[in-house]
């Protein structure tokens, strides 16, 4: 195991070169020049040189990703065009809201997906279980960004129950300890910061983990139906065994591998910034902080924030291969 975990650590340097190359040479193929966006229409040709220069912006290509490279090797994810700040500040400023709307969504996702998948493959051809598959489906095609603006819609201005965008309420005070908004208010014991915080907390979750949900009760029921058709389910039946026995202890444990990765990777897409759900909600969050970079050319935030969600979602691909022989010793890592 060890030794396992060593090749796959060492793996990741090499996917990151490649993935920092593609995002170096998409960047500044892009039309555009970073300095005018920073300056504005009005700048002088001068000024603008000026920032090139300071930026490095006007040297060769190669000369760029070499110092960005050479930065990056120091611990360095260079500064922020717009606000000269480093990026791995901001990262951290960002992250821990990003951590807490995607663990909401993945607890909502789960939760309900799992029961859903299992419920729907102990009672296959059931009404339940074709009216959860459909859901399902309709889950995987809606587009995220209309269902959170319906919700948003619904819960928002008509109903009035949620709120629209934001962490936190404007005049709830709350001391922000370390940027978990959730875990600050329950170290400072504010359980009036705590219910807001949930409550902003709602809709965007609810949204974030309307596709994973889907995906997660498809591969529930299909992995389930598999294991429940095994001879050994049988012969625990015919032992006997409860059915919440029979379902729980033998078919769910060995049905969890598809499940445990599906999980794993959803997990690390949302965790990578759910880009679209954070735009909509204007949640602070890693995936606003990049759409707003895109949208500024910020080539440091860009280049800095998708090495960093690289990172990020191989780590957790890492953390699913290992749990692999955990959930099931019948699987060994040679």
């Amino acid at each position: 195991m060890p030794a396992y975990i060593l090749r796959r650590v060492l793996m990741l340097f090499p996917t990151l070169l490649g993935v920092s190359i593609i995002v170096f040479l998409m960047l500044h193929i892009t039309p555009g020049d970073p300095a005018e966006l920073m300056l504005g229409e009005r700048a002088t040709d001068a000024a603008i040189q000026e920032i090139r220069e300071n930026l490095g912006l006007n040297k060769p290509l190669y000369v760029q990703y070499g110092l960005f490279i050479g930065r990056l090797l120091q611990g360095d994810l260079g500064e922020t065009i717009m606000t000269r700040q480093k990026v791995w500040i901001e990262v951290k400023e960002r992250f821990p809201a990003t951590i807490e709307l995607t663990f909401a969504a993945m607890i909502i996702s789960c939760f309900f997906g799992v029961m859903f998948g299992i419920i729907s493959s102990i009672r296959q051809h059931s009404i339940f279980d074709y009216l959860s598959m459909i859901g399902a489906l309709i889950g995987v095609s809606m587009p995220i960004f209309w269902l959170g603006l319906v919700l948003m819609l619904i819960f928002s201005l008509f109903l009035r129950w949620l709120p629209m965008s934001g962490r936190l309420t404007i005049g709830v005070d709350l001391d922000v300890i370390t940027r978990f908004y959730i875990l600050d208010a329950i170290l400072s014991g504010n359980w009036t910061a705590l219910r807001d915080v949930l409550w902003h907390l709602t809709l965007p979750a609810i949204t974030l983990s309307s596709i994973p949900m889907a995906i997660v009760a498809r591969m529930t029921r299909s992995s389930m139906l598999d294991v429940l058709r095994q001879d050994y389910i049988k012969t625990a039946k015919a032992k006997g065994l409860s059915e919440f026995k029979v379902v729980i202890k033998h078919a769910f444990r060995n049905a969890l591998i598809p499940v445990v990765t599906t999980i794993g990777l959803q997990f690390g897409i949302l965790l990578g910034g759910a880009i679209l759900t954070e735009t909509i909600f204007a949640w602070p969050g890693v995936g606003k902080w990049m759409f707003d970079a895109v949208m500024k050319r910020d080539y440091a935030v860009i280049q800095g924030g998708t090495l960093f969600i690289a990172s990020t979602f191989i780590i957790i691909n890492l953390i699913v291969d290992v749990l692999y022989a955990v959930i099931n010793p019948r699987i060994s890592v040679k």
